[in-house]
């Protein structure tokens, strides 16, 4: 009896040193992800270029298996902590002008199963340090040098009056053409410059990292840009001088129509 105890003691004990053994040297692979190994020793060490597919696989002596997911994911690089990052990933850039603004960003990418490997090869890092790190470098970039290229806003910081064209004949109303900057600025950050921007800041990232086994889907601006005060503040008071400038220009033209009547009025009884 006591043989037979001893006996099963000893089978359960090794059954479970052989479980833990077994988790311990072993790392499963979740479907959407892909498994990649490095090792220390052998003929090659270093990261092996075959990718591991989902299932269990046998982590040896001196070997290392690390995921990259696989799936389509939307990472959301903003001021405020979200589910993506607790610390603030705003994106900051400038314009023409070097005037600085920041703004969140929403990035959709899908690593290619074939290239994980490669992908962890270059960079060397974990798929979250990857993404907080060389990728949000690089979307900071891209949208740089296209922000650079236009101002946030076509002489925000001028006093722009609406020109008065000249009136062709007595009897004609004053009407404004427009501003001077309009034919001088035809793109701006605030309109339609703003998605301009993204989509050419986007089509950079595609050719960036396409060959790098990084397929660069969407990308969005998540809210408004946080622009500069000062700016904000110019356009404000210059389109609150537009609005009272067209509403004296409205005036003149109401006066000059009702002098008129009187005229023609006065004209008729002299007859």
């Amino acid at each position: 009896m006591t043989r037979t105890v001893l006996m099963i003691s000893a089978i359960l004990g090794l059954i479970v040193v052989a479980s833990i053994s077994v988790s311990s040297c072993s790392v499963t692979v979740e479907s959407g992800y892909m498994g990649i190994k490095t090792t220390k020793f052998g003929p090659n060490p270093g990261v092996q270029r075959d990718e591991l597919g989902p299932g269990f696989h046998w982590e040896g002596i001196g070997e290392k298996i690390r995921t990259y997911q696989t799936l389509q994911r939307t990472y959301s690089y903003t001021r405020e902590p979200n589910a993506d990052g607790r610390e603030n990933e705003e994106i900051m850039f400038s314009d023409v002008l070097g005037l600085p603004m920041t703004a969140d960003v929403a990035l959709t990418f899908k690593v290619r199963e074939d290239r994980a490997a490669d992908l962890y090869a270059t960079w060397r890092q974990e798929f979250d340090a990857f993404i907080d790190g060389p990728l949000r470098t690089s979307v900071r970039a891209a949208i740089a040098r296209e922000t650079e290229k236009l101002p946030v806003a076509c002489n925000a910081q001028q006093s722009s009056v609406p020109v008065v064209a000249p009136v062709a004949a007595p009897g004609a109303p004053i009407v404004p053409v427009g501003t001077q900057d309009a034919e001088d600025c035809p793109g701006q950050l605030i309109g339609p410059g703003r998605q301009i921007v993204l989509q050419k800041a986007m089509q950079a990232l595609q050719r960036e990292w396409a060959p790098q086994g990084l397929d660069i889907i969407r990308m969005e601006w998540v809210g408004s840009i946080r622009y500069p005060e000062s700016v904000v503040t110019a356009i404000q008071s210059r389109t609150t001088a537009e609005q009272n400038t067209r509403a004296a220009l409205e005036r003149v033209n109401l006066e000059r129509a009702n002098a008129e009547a009187r005229i023609a009025q006065a004209r008729g009884q002299a007859e």
